[in-house]
């Protein structure tokens, strides 16, 4: 007997960026055919049982497999790392391409191919990382490789192997205006990081704690405004990264007072950690929550929460820097515990994203599930070209789907599907956690058990972001 559909999910409450509505889900060959009731009998049929479907999970910031000066190395690779995503309601991972100094482009773009291919459990894309843009980059490698799809990159302001200096971010930005790609920054003042590093050493203050001195507010502040001048300047939409606290959330409100399309993203690390989880005291187990820029405090989780909920925020990211911590190739290097400068900077993240803000968003009462969607799926996919393929439940979308099991628990590091040691929110009490994952209409998470597929996984074709508005684009000739 033959079947109109491949699967039916049937007693959905369906919740999107927009709307919420009861129905029956048909999907064919990976994509959501049929909304409706009363829809014809599928080859497999899953009874939701009223509980909330919401599109997968696109995950726009996280790093797989990115080379590191050794032996740092990240613990996850595109195997396990989109397991992990799999099993936290993730369906869709953007991690970055990272050019090296004297690297061409082009030839980092083929390193991750190979790296990610026949890996990966989920579809994927890739952001660059422009670290020297040399004329070739910015004139031959940058634009053919946006025409192929690679329409968002990275520009670091800080870290010596990738940042930029001015100059070279005003000629990146402006083949980003060019062709109409998504430039993200990395806003913190490389100079006065060093300058308080050097003095924190020459006290002896090394211990992990120490990093989040090092990195004041103010430093993310001065980068976030003068990368909003050099956007201004050239007249480009940014996408400002992984923004911590209050001071950085007000030069991006100034610059959309002032009619300049600045984005911003956020990550679960600045609503539930605190500069307190590096340490109290010259405890090394601060390490775990070394990451860039560092929690904050309380008042500025408060500033976090408010502008996700009012619009100031479009993406909310995991930043997932998976490094173990008690290894040798991971937060103590060379097996030794080393002064906060040397620290690989990261924390795990990728499958605890969604689970974090829904429970302690929705289900708290501190946003709508409508919200929820839009940071955590739609307005990722919007700013990476990937809706509305990605980030929907409508007709033709990609049947990527997350029913939620709304139960209590402890979330625990052992129940986790990455490859890093720890969880830096061992301990929480959650409320709900995906209980089925489907990827293009594979259930790849169940509740219980992961269904590993590597290779399932497609490098996706981004096209230019839809949040951007549309200005003519260069065309090759």
């Amino acid at each position: 007997m033959t079947t109109e559909f491949d699967l039916v999910i049937r007693n959905a409450h369906a919740v999107t960026a927009s709307d919420e509505f009861d129905c029956d889900i048909a999907v064919k060959g990976g994509r959501i055919v049929q909304l409706g009731t009363g829809l014809a009998k599928g080859a497999r049929e899953i009874d939701a049982a009223g509980r909330t479907v919401t599109p997968g999970g696109v995950d726009a910031h996280c790093h797989l497999d990115q080379p590191m000066p050794p032996p740092t190395r990240n613990a996850d690779d595109f195997n396990t790392g989109t397991r992990s995503a799999a099993c936290g309601g993730t369906t869709t991972v953007i991690p970055f391409a990272a050019q090296q100094k004297g690297q061409s482009l082009r030839a980092a773009v083929e390193d991750y191919r190979a790296r990610a291919a026949g890996k990966a459990h989920v579809d994927y894309a890739f952001h660059l990382i422009v670290s020297d843009p040399t004329p070739t980059v910015l004139q031959e490698e940058l634009p053919a490789l946006i025409r192929e799809g690679f329409t968002s990159f990275k520009i670091y302001m800080t870290y010596d192997d990738m940042k930029l200096d001015d100059g070279q971010i005003l000629d990146v930005l402006s083949v980003a205006r060019e062709h109409g790609a998504m430039a993200m920054l990395h806003a913190e003042n490389s100079d006065c990081i060093e300058w308080l590093t050097k003095r924190l050493e020459a006290a002896g203050r090394t211990a992990p704690r120490f990093h989040a001195h090092a990195r004041p507010m103010l430093v993310e502040r001065e980068a976030t405004h003068r990368a909003i001048a050099l956007a201004e300047l050239v007249d480009v939409p940014i996408l400002i990264v992984h923004v911590s606290g209050r001071e950085a959330v007000e030069q991006i409100r100034w610059g959309r007072a002032h009619g300049l399309n600045i984005f911003a993203e956020t990550c679960p690390q600045y609503l539930f950690l605190t500069a307190e989880d590096l340490g109290i005291d010259d405890s090394y187990k601060g390490a775990k929550c070394v990451c860039s820029p560092p929690p904050r405090d309380k008042a500025n989780q408060e500033v976090i929460w408010d502008g996700l909920n009012d619009g100031l925020f479009t993406v909310f990211s995991s930043d997932h820097a998976p490094f173990k911590y008690d290894a040798p190739e991971g937060k103590k290097p060379n097996g030794e515990e080393v002064g906060f400068r040397h620290i690989p900077n990261g924390i795990p993240g990728i499958e605890t994203r969604m689970a974090l803000l829904w429970s302690e968003g929705v289900l708290a009462g501190r946003m709508t599930p409508n919200k929820f969607v839009e940071l955590t799926s739609t307005g990722p996919a919007k700013a990476y070209g990937l809706h509305p393929k990605k980030g929907a439940i409508a007709i033709g979308a990609d049947a990527d789907l997350v029913i939620w099991d709304e139960r209590n628990f402890v979330l625990k590091n052992e129940q986790l599907h990455h490859e890093v040691d720890y969880t830096p929110y061992e301990g929480m009490r959650l409320k709900a956690w995906p209980g089925l994952t489907l990827a293009r209409g594979e259930v790849v998470w169940d509740g219980q058990d992961f269904h590993a597929q590597p290779g399932r996984g497609e490098l996706l074709v981004c096209g230019l972001p839809t949040l951007i508005p549309k200005r003519p684009v260069a065309r090759s000739s």
